[in-house]
């Protein structure tokens, strides 16, 4: 069972992640079980409305009416994206940007029935995100419609509900006018939705915001404003009771005040707690309290709100660029789409926790929320793991782009003040959250009115977040021809100025920031989108450019994006004043594409989530642990004797490559370089070595022949790091390799099955290409399969998938009973794989 306190996600799991992913989440959900325990017995009850929902494809005229007979619809469970369900099609209105997906019109429905003891409880339909042009019934009656797919909206339904009898939900969702995003969106109600009833007595929606004026080791403030609603029909004389309680539960600040309310007024508490000695929230400890907000009518609590806050400290400085808690940290960032693969944009919070991990194990500190709204529980999760956030808002004002006929500037002027409230005050309290984005790369930074535009939604940032800075990605600065540029009103009006691909015009292409930073010394800059590596995984075909083999079908060959990106970064981590870089991007993503391409392949994860080389040239800059990636794979029969250029990244002091015993050279490249200390001609030991290299990648010419590459590592002399790479037998078997061994059983919770084609002797087979079946049985479900080929047109929802250069993936999810899940994958002419998870 899930519930969902505003700004808290709550999972009753019990699963195993890891020794890692156990520590991070175990405090929080020992901490989530007593919130929800406390909140059923003081008047608040804010429950799942996501399961027994009926959807129909197509429009159904007349399916507002309570009576409308749905019993031919299809039974579904929420979230839904019924876009990714298929198929691909040239010719779809989507096209490019929605990856040749279905969009159209749907409808869902849904029955339930409150106890007629709750008909003088205030009731409230929650929608985290519906997309797009949603109109919601209940009981025949219209609440409203939102146009906007990516933000979170609420309906009372108290007046229009029958207690103790049954009640129908109706919404009608329109995706159909098209093209409206530049990349997949997804269709349907494709977020969490919630039923929360609570007293006429309460704390508003969404109506805590808590600030920390103070931080320091030894003491801080909170800050906390409330907002209570009195919905009786007389006057209250209430208590707002604030108390902050740390992981363990224990109050470590606690403030009361009385207040008269009159009948239908809302009133805002401002109230100040002292904490001594607190626990900082930070990258590395990222440790929250719970700010528990009781409002009392005499001595009874008619009301309980909970709110995860963080206590820190975030400035963007001038020179230093960003501190945390005054210590100075370089966000090592990556932009990222809200969609996940086979899941589509109705993304389990099981997948974020795993993609979200492998980023941090890549180095990644910092997430660019690219670029509207996230789901609610995303930013829960960075809470818990330590990410840093830029936090995006828009793709479009009121100007058009150039792709995009039906897109948010149709709705800007009269949705966007209400859209952007909602985005704020959900999102302030979060701690991850330490930039918001009003824009991205929106053609009104060059429009004489744009400036007005952007004053005005800074009006509203800084009304309803005082203590956060706002910036805009803009891709127009220096761009020529001139009457395209930026104007420079515009960016003077912005607190940071975000830099999407700061290298492309001119002599920027090798000095970056530095030019702007001497014509405006009291400019801030952010790097907001950068150039990434990018690829497809597994697919060398661009080391053979005469055309033997496949032709590589990238934005552009790998190696030409490698050394771009490594000389951005050099040019980033050694200028303090520019605070970080988010490049583009962490993850592979669908849409933005060309057929017969259906995704765009420019993450260091693929849509499964599996690393690419580039992955671990970012995990080369970004991690101190011992790390060494040898590339490509060493299957080339039929090439022998031809030069393979092996790419190797590492941050090792050398590196010594090895072809079946034989040495091909001892190579190294330094970075930062260190000059000499205390007196001439002493230099630090790395600084000694032979130094083969400028690049931040290291690379051997090695005439190819079958066996098996070997990596030495050494640091300070000594080996810190083997790695090898060795030619693979044919075929053998199938191997099934889980995320976890267990699942909640909550129809939720997920394991990635990763699913490898190995030889006889245990090796992936990096060229193996052949279809695996799935065979499910037991307390599960398989809600997608996926290779991370971006030109596969397979069905994710189906019971197969191609293996691509030697791997796929399968997703299961648990059932609501306990048991087991068992999942079979076979092949023609190979040994089948079986594995069974538990489901408690």
């Amino acid at each position: 069972m899930v519930e969902k306190e505003q700004g808290t996600w709550i999972t009753r799991r019990e699963v195993l992640r890891g020794a890692a992913a156990l520590s991070i989440l175990s405090p929080w959900l020992d901490r989530a079980h007593a919130l929800a325990a406390s909140q059923g017995a003081r008047g608040r009850s804010r429950d799942s409305f996501d399961f027994g929902w009926k959807f129909c494809l197509g429009d159904s005229p007349g399916a507002e009416a309570p009576g409308y007979a749905d019993g031919g619809w299809r039974d579904v469970d929420l979230p839904h994206d019924w876009s990714i369900e298929g198929p691909y099609d040239q010719d779809a209105p989507s096209s490019g940007p929605g990856g040749y997906l279905p969009t159209g019109i749907g409808w869902y429905r849904k029955r339930f029935t409150l106890p007629e003891s709750r008909r003088r409880r205030v009731v409230q339909l929650e929608f985290d995100g519906v997309y797009q042009n949603s109109q919601v019934w209940i009981n025949g009656h219209l609440l409203g419609q939102r146009p906007y797919g990516f933000v979170p909206f609420t309906y009372e339904i108290t007046e229009f509900l029958r207690p103790g009898a049954e009640n129908a939900v109706a919404v009608r969702v329109d995706n159909s006018r098209q093209t409206n995003c530049r990349w997949y969106s997804g269709s349907g109600i494709y977020r969490h939705t919630w039923l929360l009833q609570t007293d006429p007595l309460r704390v508003a929606c969404w109506g805590t915001f808590a600030t920390t004026p103070q931080v320091s080791a030894e003491r801080a403030t909170v800050r906390v404003e409330t907002e209570v609603t009195n919905g009786r029909g007389h006057a209250a004389a209430c208590t707002l009771s604030t108390t902050l309680l740390d992981e363990e539960r224990v109050v470590a600040g606690e403030q009361k005040t009385p207040r008269l309310l009159a009948p239908g007024e809302t009133f805002r508490f401002v109230q100040e707690l002292p904490v001594e000695r607190p626990h900082l929230w930070s990258v590395d400890s990222p440790y929250l309290y719970t700010v528990r907000s009781g409002v009392q009518d005499g001595t009874e609590t008619v009301d309980e709100y909970h709110t995860p806050i963080g206590i820190r400290s975030a400035v963007f400085d001038l020179n230093g660029g960003f501190l945390l808690n005054g210590r100075h940290i370089k966000l090592r960032g990556a932009c990222v789409h809200p969609e996940a693969g086979c899941v589509g944009a109705a993304v389990p919070e099981s997948v974020w926790e795993r993609r979200l991990e492998l980023l941090r194990e890549m180095g990644c500190n910092a997430i660019r929320t690219s670029h509207n709204p996230f789901a609610a529980e995303f930013l829960d999760i960075c809470d818990r793991m330590g990410f840093l956030v830029m936090n995006e808002a828009f793709d479009e004002w009121r100007d058009a782009k150039a792709q995009i006929r039906c897109g948010y500037h149709l709705y800007f002027d009269e949705w966007h003040q209400r859209d952007l409230t909602n985005f704020i005050h959900r999102d302030r309290n979060h701690p991850s959250v330490v930039l918001w984005s009003a824009g991205n790369e929106v053609p009104d930074q060059s429009d004489p009115e744009g400036v007005a535009t952007l004053r005005g939604l800074l009006d509203i940032f800084h009304s309803e977040d005082p203590t956060r800075p706002v910036t805009v990605a803009c891709d127009r600065i220096a761009s020529e021809p001139p009457a395209n540029r930026v104007r420079p009103q515009f960016l003077a009006e912005l607190d940071i100025v975000g830099y999407n691909y700061v290298d492309r015009w001119r002599r920027r292409a090798d000095l970056y920031y530095s030019i702007d930073r001497a014509a405006y010394p009291l400019r801030r800059f952010i790097g907001t989108e950068s150039i990434g590596i990018g690829g497809i995984r597994g697919d060398y075909s661009y080391l053979f450019p005469s055309g033997e083999g496949q032709p590589y079908h990238g934005f552009l060959i790998p190696s030409n994006l490698e050394l771009d990106a490594e000389e951005l970064w050099k040019f980033v981590s050694l200028h303090d004043y520019v605070s970080g870089d988010f490049m583009w991007t962490g993850i592979d993503y669908l849409g933005e594409s060309r057929w017969p391409m259906k995704a765009a392949p420019t993450g260091t994860l693929d849509t499964c989530g599996f690393p690419k080389d580039s992955y671990y040239f970012y995990q080369s800059q970004w991690t101190p642990k011992p790390m060494l990636h040898l590339f490509p794979h060493w299957n080339w029969q039929g090439r022998e004797g031809r030069i393979v250029s092996v790419g190797c990244y590492t941050n090792c002091d050398t590196v010594e490559l090895f072809l079946n015993g034989r040495s091909y050279g001892v190579k190294s490249y330094e970075f930062p370089r260190e000059g000499m200390e205390e007196t001439y001609g002493n230099y630090p030991t790395r600084a000694r070595e032979l130094r083969t290299t400028n690049d931040l990648h290291l690379s051997w010419d090695v005439p190819y022949e079958s066996g098996t590459l070997r990596a030495v590592g050494r640091r300070d002399g000594s080996v810190a790091v083997v790695t090898e790479v060795s030619t693979t037998g044919v075929p053998h078997a199938i191997a099934l390799y889980p995320d976890r061994v267990s699942l909640a059983a909550d129809r939720r919770d997920v394991a990635h099955v990763r699913v490898e084609v190995q030889d006889a002797q245990g090796r992936v087979v990096p060229d193996a290409d052949m279809e695996i079946a799935f065979a499910l049985g037991g307390e599960g479900r398989l809600i997608g399969v996926d290779n991370g080929d971006p030109f596969s047109h397979e069905g994710y929802k189906a019971s197969h998938r191609k293996a691509f250069h030697g791997l796929c993936q399968a997703l299961l999810q648990s059932t609501a009973r306990p048991g087991q899940v068992r999942l079979t994958a076979s092949a023609p002419g190979l040994q089948p794989a079986t594995l069974s998870l538990v489901v408690s």
